[in-house]
């Protein structure tokens, strides 16, 4: 059974991968243009993220605009969004069982078996949040690739990893180790002892005896 450092380990890190998928998720910089070719124009820079796309010129002055219609985007976007919106979502339930869990609340605090199960069950949860994150930036990250080795691509179309895609896989990455601590609060098994306890001391058969 997980000790409550491990515990208030993982809740830490889990804390700090959640707020880095929120982060990473807001941000707009899930890929950046690509300055390849003979002809480099570096006068603007654009930004391409899961909610808007933005220009950052070199004077400094950045415009953003925020995608009109959801159904205008391409499935892949829709389904990253998805999954980040639904990692997000189950990673904070996840530690908000396994803060009810955790040796150092008071919640149910009679039954220590029943909390180092709620604990496991938490890092469980917030396990599977932290997968739906890694196979969104993952599946987001093969499609950049793929565009950008794909010789029908412009190249004035082409994009780059940005800094948000790597702000979400370090978020994800940090999710999975504090639900893994917190998923090894599983109690231990009983160990039953092979010789039966022994019943009350015999009593002395002098003490039975009546003296007349």
């Amino acid at each position: 059974m997980a000790n409550s450092g491990v515990q208030l380990l993982g809740f830490g890190l889990s804390l700090i991968g959640i707020i880095g998928l929120i982060v990473g998720t807001i941000l707009p910089q899930w890929k950046m243009s690509a300055y390849v070719g003979d002809s480099i124009i570096t006068a603007v820079a654009t930004y391409q993220g899961l909610w808007m796309s933005c220009a950052f010129q070199s004077t400094g002055q950045l415009q953003c605009k925020i995608y009109d219609s959801i159904l205008q985007l391409d499935s892949d976007l829709q389904a990253t969004r998805a999954l980040m919106i639904v990692g997000i979502i189950v990673s904070i339930c996840g530690l908000g069982v396994a803060c009810m869990g955790m040796k150092c609340t008071t919640c149910g605090a009679d039954d220590k078996v029943r909390k180092a199960r709620t604990a496991m069950t938490g890092g469980i949860i917030l396990l599977v949040g932290a997968l739906c994150a890694v196979v969104a930036c993952s599946w987001f990250a093969h499609n950049v690739i793929r565009a950008f080795y794909n010789p029908f691509t412009p190249v004035n179309t082409k994009f780059e990893f940005g800094a948000a895609i790597f702000i979400a896989w370090g978020g994800s990455f940090l999710d999975v180790l504090g639900g893994a601590m917190l998923a090894a609060s599983c109690p231990r098994s009983k160990q039953v002892s092979k010789y039966p306890k022994s019943n009350s001391p015999r009593s002395t058969s002098g003490s039975n005896k009546e003296y007349v």
